[in-house]
């Protein structure tokens, strides 16, 4: 199922891979390419956006689990430094899951170990 969501959309047309993924912690990455870089040459925010939403989703559609399924309510996202190339990594954690909804902070760090981006997504959770 996890390859499913992961390799499929916009997760598979930007290359995000899925490093580690349980209900505690999901940390995905990707290298940077051109299809990632908006007009000024570095990494468009979209991008930032997409990984701090699916790392999340991921974490909390796997403690969410049989229950139902989670979809994304509002993501903030704050970009913090410009990337131009190399590896990023986003690594989600819970900040708050509850019957109705879950929160999810996400750090996306570069190969320097600087955070570059932090997001938070609310995911709803819809039971069947």
């Amino acid at each position: 199922m996890l390859d499913d969501v992961v390799h499929t959309g916009l997760n598979k047309a930007l290359g995000f891979t899925l490093d580690e993924a349980g209900p505690d912690r999901v940390v995905m990455s990707w290298t940077v390419g051109p299809q990632h870089l908006q007009p000024y040459g570095i990494v468009h925010g979209g991008v930032y956006s997409a990984v701090v939403e699916a790392s999340a989703s991921v974490g909390a559609a796997l403690w969410f689990g049989e229950r139902g399924k989670v979809v994304g309510a509002a993501n903030h996202t704050n970009f913090l430094r410009a990337v131009r190339e190399g590896r990023l990594v986003a690594t989600a954690t819970p900040i708050h899951r509850g019957r109705s909804q879950q929160l999810w902070q996400v750090e996306v760090i570069d190969e320097a170990d600087r955070l570059v981006a932090r997001g938070e997504v609310r995911l709803q959770n819809l039971t069947e």
